[in-house]
């Protein structure tokens, strides 16, 4: 223990960061820059490559920042992990999707375990930060390397931390926002703090691993209960015929006892419309119900049908059905201002109305594909005369720099879900 707390104080330590996306490439290179040196670890040989040339894929990481810190020796990528002996920490940052059945898929996590366990040494210490079910750390990772023959708290140091990352936040990023840490065992938690300190200009140690696992499931379900909440509003204020943006508007106007939250066309991104869920899958297996997140969920899940829905009776209203008709939706990322089109909800909008014949087309200034088989046709200028040739414009991702106004005279139809024209008033203007 001593030996580890010396090499994280003097920064000879050997950092290692397990998967190199999102989380994992703003960790590891804000750790280069702390002045450690780092070994990335990823089994995506493109993610490898682009390290190497010094060019970014993740927009929260500038390219320079990549080309400083693997000039100074610093950082490197590898996807060797057997290199892993040769390090002295491990952040575990893999994905944790979803089943098929809505059961957490943490074979990502199993895998990254396993190749820690092969390069297990005395002193090591290991903080899984990908979101999971509580108990994951202690049920899952704890056995297995313990098999190896060495003792938590004393020949190795286990803990969980979980990510907190706001993609394209201007303000909050690695370093700047509160770290919570819950270690297997006291010493546990005393090496991950000292680990993070170095970089963090907070650290929330918590009384254990549960704690801090079930941290981050709260902060997501918070977020996914109230959008789920302002968005039944929403379908009710559809039904009587009442403006739900000027209702929050007003309502926000409260100075305490009031948070507005607002309402879209359903959740994106990785982690509220999935981690919720971690949390009402264990509840389960614990004999408990978790009822708002449950209901939550199938609220926000039904939002990309009420879209098309409103699409359906617009164009019906036009005496044009959506079999046939040209539909642009205009912004496919989860969210305004990145490239990350995770559980995008534009996703489902487009296999939807794909499926009833439309011929649906996508404009996006940040994203340049999207996956097969998901339809649709890269528009590639946000112009007038681009955008006349469409009976219908879903604003799903109101981007920065997109000049949406124009779309008041230039569709013959706007559904605009993300008030992007700020309460225009048109008679081709629907909105959510």
């Amino acid at each position: 223990m001593a030996n580890l707390l010396g090499k994280l104080e003097n920064k000879t330590a050997h950092l290692g960061v397990l998967g190199l996306g999102y989380v994992g490439l703003p960790l590891a290179v804000s750790y280069a820059k702390a002045g450690f040196k780092v070994t990335g670890f990823d089994l995506d040989l493109e993610k490898v490559a682009a390290i190497e040339r010094g060019e970014s894929y993740i927009i929260d990481v500038p390219s320079e920042d990549l080309r400083e810190t693997g000039a100074s020796g610093n950082f490197r990528a590898t996807a060797n992990m057997q290199e892993l002996r040769n390090v002295d920490t491990v952040n575990i940052c893999v994905p944790t999707p979803l089943g098929k059945t809505r059961d957490p898929d943490i074979s990502y996590i199993q895998a990254a375990v396993e190749s820690i366990a092969a390069a297990m040494h005395p002193g090591m210490l290991i903080i899984l930060e990908s979101t999971t079910y509580p108990g994951t750390t202690e049920e899952v990772i704890l056995p297995r390397l313990q098999e190896t023959g060495l003792a938590v708290g004393e020949d190795f140091f286990l803990a969980f931390s979980p990510e907190r990352v706001d993609p394209g936040n201007p303000v909050y990023k690695t370093t700047n926002i509160p770290k919570v840490v819950g270690g297997v065992t006291p010493a546990c938690t005393e090496a991950a703090v000292a680990l993070y300190e170095n970089i963090m200009e907070r650290v929330v140690p918590v009384s254990t691993v549960r704690v801090a696992e079930t941290v981050k499931l709260l902060e997501n379900t918070f977020r996914s209960v109230n959008i789920g909440l302002v968005n039944e509003i929403a379908l009710m204020c559809n039904a009587m015929d009442i403006d739900v943006w000027e209702v929050i508007e007003g309502a926000a106007t409260k100075p305490f006892g009031f948070m507005p939250f607002y309402p879209g066309p359903g959740l994106g991104g990785h982690c509220i419309p999935i981690d919720p869920f971690y949390l009402s899958w264990k509840a389960k297996q614990s004999g408990s119900e978790a009822r708002f997140i449950d209901l939550a969920g199938q609220v926000n899940g039904f939002m990309p049908k009420h879209v098309v829905n409103l699409l359906v009776r617009g164009l019906n209203d036009r005496s044009r059905s959506v079999k046939g008709s040209k539909v642009l939706v205009a912004g496919v990322a989860y969210k305004a201002g990145i490239d990350d089109i995770r559980e995008s909800p534009a996703l489902d909008i487009l296999e939807i109305v794909g499926e009833m014949g439309g011929k649906v087309s996508w404009y996006d200034p940040f994203v340049r594909e999207i996956p097969e088989p998901i339809p649709g046709d890269r528009l590639r200028e946000w112009s007038p005369a681009a955008i006349a040739g469409f009976d219908a414009v879903l604003v799903i991702t109101p981007h920065p720099g997109v000049d949406h106004s124009i779309l008041v005279g230039a569709a013959p139809l706007v559904l605009d879900t993300r008030n992007a024209l700020k309460g225009r008033r048109a008679d081709n203007i629907i909105r959510l």
